[in-house]
């Protein structure tokens, strides 16, 4: 997108650069301005400034900074060549009912790091622990398949056995690993979505944007599950082994007692496997969905649309990043749960045992609801938090990315 203007000043005409959007990120962040040359003329002996931002058109509403192209005719000396920003481009905040909680929270600042996981810590505590039911009954269809056959005899035979308690053994691991695991996961993911988007340059950052995503997305989740992994391996056990332990409080005591402080990080390999690509799948594929939805089934501009809009936007586009998520990671999720049961096992036997087939399969279906409902929830969670003190929502910069320097057409 290019528009060209000219004004006449002492200094001669000046024409406009392309206006343009140059990355994944907010224009702002990638504008390189220059700064004009000022002569001064004969008449005058004193230069006036000018800011950075210039509009070919008379009203102050169309320019950057509300300075007519009048005005900059009448200054005194204008001369060389500066860089355009398109104001639109930057209006992409959702307006909040009041005052943010946090008061104004500088883009990709510390604060702003910090409270994105904030709301990882909000969305994955809550959701993991909402559907802990159901990951009880998964867990034992992957342990125990030939006693827990199907997904409605799974849930009638832990509540005839445990009782209705049984259905929310482990939700106390399950909590606290996913509030650790949330907070990195989206934390670092905002975090290091910038750093490679600046490192490879705005053009590049937008030409490759799902190669960013995929690699932000890793990143986070290596150290994500550094935390999650001790609490992960108590939930297992207590899920899958009834009289273990009642709980974290002393289900870890007796695991380590058992197993070692190694115990706890034993299933830390096959946790990788299972959620890095879980992750990358899950944060590429919404960003890609939200994109294609604004583009291509939203009439009017992201930042045009209501804050309710926007977030029945997060939740379907979570709901379909999580089907993914769910059969791309479901082999490594069967042998999380194999290993953390097993005492000494590994991963070899673990494969042998189950059988390729079962492997790719046994409670996928299950996993599939599970995830898709999780991964929805946490995304409409996760942007509401970030709604509610004053920030965007996650992806839909549709304009920025489709107008920006190199982008493909």
């Amino acid at each position: 997108m290019e528009q060209q203007g000219t004004a006449t000043g002492i200094g001669g005409d000046i024409r406009t650069q392309k206006i343009g959007a140059s990355g994944l990120l907010p224009q702002y962040l990638y504008s390189a301005h220059k700064l004009p040359s000022f002569l001064g003329s004969s008449g005058s002996s004193s230069s006036s400034s000018f800011a950075s931002g210039f509009s070919p058109k008379s009203s102050p509403k169309n320019s950057v900074l509300g300075i007519s192209a009048a005005a900059a005719s009448s200054s005194g000396g204008i001369g060389g060549d500066f860089t355009v920003e398109n104001p639109k481009k930057n209006n992409f905040m959702i307006p909040a009912a009041s005052e943010p909680p946090f008061g104004k929270i500088p883009l990709y600042s510390t604060e702003y790091f910090l409270l994105c996981g904030f709301g990882g810590l909000l969305c994955c505590g809550l959701t993991h622990t909402a559907v802990t039911p159901v990951d009880v009954v998964k867990c034992n269809m992957q342990i125990a398949p030939q006693k827990y056959s199907s997904i409605s005899g799974g849930f009638g035979l832990v509540v005839k056995e445990e009782g209705v308690a049984g259905l929310f053994r482990g939700w106390a691991p399950t909590f606290f690993g996913y509030c650790i695991q949330g907070a990195c996961k989206y934390g670092f993911y905002e975090y290091f979505k910038k750093q490679y988007s600046d490192y490879v340059g705005p053009q590049n950052a937008v030409k490759y944007k799902t190669l960013i995503y995929l690699a932000g997305s890793a990143s986070a989740e290596v150290i994500a599950d550094v935390g999650l992994c001790p609490f992960e391996a108590v939930k297992v056990r207590v899920q899958t082994q009834p009289g273990f332990a009642k709980g974290l409080s002393d289900g870890m005591p007796k695991l380590i007692a058992s197993d070692g402080f190694g115990g706890l990080y034993k299933g830390l390999v096959p946790l990788w496997g299972r959620q890095i690509p879980y992750t990358m799948m899950k944060f590429a594929t919404f960003e890609s969905t939200v994109e294609a939805l604004y583009k291509y089934a939203v009439p009017i501009p992201k930042e045009e649309c209501t804050s309710v809009t926007q977030l029945g936007i997060s939740f379907a586009a979570g709901y379909l990043a999580g089907i993914a998520c769910a059969i791309i990671s479901h082999p490594a999720d069967n042998l999380v749960s194999f290993l953390n049961n097993a005492k000494g096992a590994t991963v070899a036997q673990a494969v042998e045992q189950m059988g390729i087939p079962a492997l790719f399969t046994r409670g996928l279906p299950l996993r599939i609801v599970m995830i898709g409902t999780l991964t929805a929830a946490q995304w409409g969670i996760y942007d509401a938090f970030k709604v509610f003190i004053g920030l965007p929502t996650t992806g839909g910069m549709v304009e920025d990315v489709k107008d920006a320097p190199g982008a493909a057409h």
